[in-house]
């Protein structure tokens, strides 16, 4: 047997770190750009953000057009959810980047591309079954890119096991709006 079958301690490989350290400083932050997923995730998170940027817009018209007894209370906080939508499309197309891909803002094909529609219902509750739907979908979908990324990139798996709690959020406090 060899020592580094038999042994059972955990030490860092230094050349591997020298190389690190040293290898196209002019990248900045080491990245998955030479990985043979970046294609991937970048298509995967252009999607996320083509949602993020969807809920935005459905969350804003709702805001707006909102009325019913409780409307005042809830258009507030769907305000906020579209900032918080905002800022989710801020964070992936800042990752894109990182990742050496370009974000797509582009409103050609934005719905097609999106997980979730847009809604234009008059009524509140439709309104807001509209939105928990696309919030379902939302926390399905980052569910399903954190399980394919794994470890492949677990800077991006943070940055959206972060998007999910919140998405969950939105999602219960929705519920609730429809309860009462």
């Amino acid at each position: 047997m060899t020592k580094a079958s038999t042994s059972t301690a955990l030490e860092l490989d230094h050349d591997a770190l020298r190389a690190a350290g040293t290898h196209e400083l002019d990248q900045g932050a080491v990245t998955p750009a030479s990985s043979p997923y970046r294609e991937s995730i970048i298509k995967l998170l252009n999607g996320a953000l083509a949602t993020e940027l969807v809920c935005v817009l459905r969350y804003k018209r709702h805001h707006f057009t909102a009325h019913g007894l409780a409307s005042p209370a809830i258009a507030a906080e769907l305000l906020v959810h579209a900032d918080e939508e905002a800022g989710h499309a801020d964070l992936l197309a800042r990752r894109i980047v990182q990742l050496g891909g370009e974000p797509d803002f582009s409103p050609r094909g934005l719905e097609e591309r999106s997980h979730a529609s847009y809604d234009d219902s008059a009524d509140l509750k439709d309104m807001l079954r509209a939105d928990l739907s696309a919030e379902r979908i939302a926390v399905e979908a980052y569910r399903q890119m954190i399980t394919l990324i794994g470890d492949k990139d677990p800077t991006t798996k943070r940055m959206l096991e972060e998007i999910l709690s919140d998405e969950e959020e939105h999602a219960d406090e929705i519920k609730d709006w429809l309860d009462r």
